[in-house]
């Protein structure tokens, strides 16, 4: 069956919705709580369309963007170029934020992002962002995402790959 591109757009947006659902389940733990999204400071947030405007640009350097979620939200659409981190809110996650980005000078641009849940629920945007923080990372901003990925990236047309 053939489906345009924005049937493509909405079911793309549909699919990830879900999986978030279930992602958000699997690392909602009692530390999530711990370090909400809510805590994070407001200068410190990038909004999905300065992002997008910014990945499009001429600009020579692009900020790394690290996805600090759900693999399986990752593995079915993600920001082109993202790296896949892993969840922020398990230590294996935080280890991995901490290993890649370890060499990198301390000004380096980075966004950070889940998008597996509402954002007032995200448990992984926090520690990520806290824990570049006390690495001595100066210019870490976070991608706010008031619902999820699906509805507030994929669903407005933003470009999105898919695998890995």
């Amino acid at each position: 069956m053939k489906c345009g591109p924005m049937l493509r757009s909405v079911m793309t947006a549909l699919l990830v919705t879900l999986i978030s659902s279930f992602a958000y389940a699997q690392f909602a733990g009692p530390a999530a709580s711990q370090k909400s999204a809510l805590s994070m400071p407001q200068t410190q947030l990038i909004q999905p369309e300065a992002l997008n405007r910014l990945l499009q640009s001429a600009r020579s350097e692009k900020p790394l963007v690290l996805q600090v979620g759900s693999h399986i939200l990752f593995a079915e659409s993600h920001i082109p170029g993202a790296e896949y981190i892993g969840p922020g809110s398990q230590p294996a996650g935080l280890q991995v934020l901490q290993s890649r980005v370890s060499s990198l000078p301390r000004n380096r641009f980075i966004v950070l992002y889940c998008g597996c849940c509402p954002w007032q629920r995200c448990p992984n945007v926090a520690p990520a962002f806290a824990k570049l923080r006390e690495m001595g990372f100066s210019n870490v901003n976070v991608l706010y995402l008031t619902d999820n990925f699906g509805a507030d990236w994929a669903a407005k047309g933003y470009q999105v790959e898919r695998g890995r």
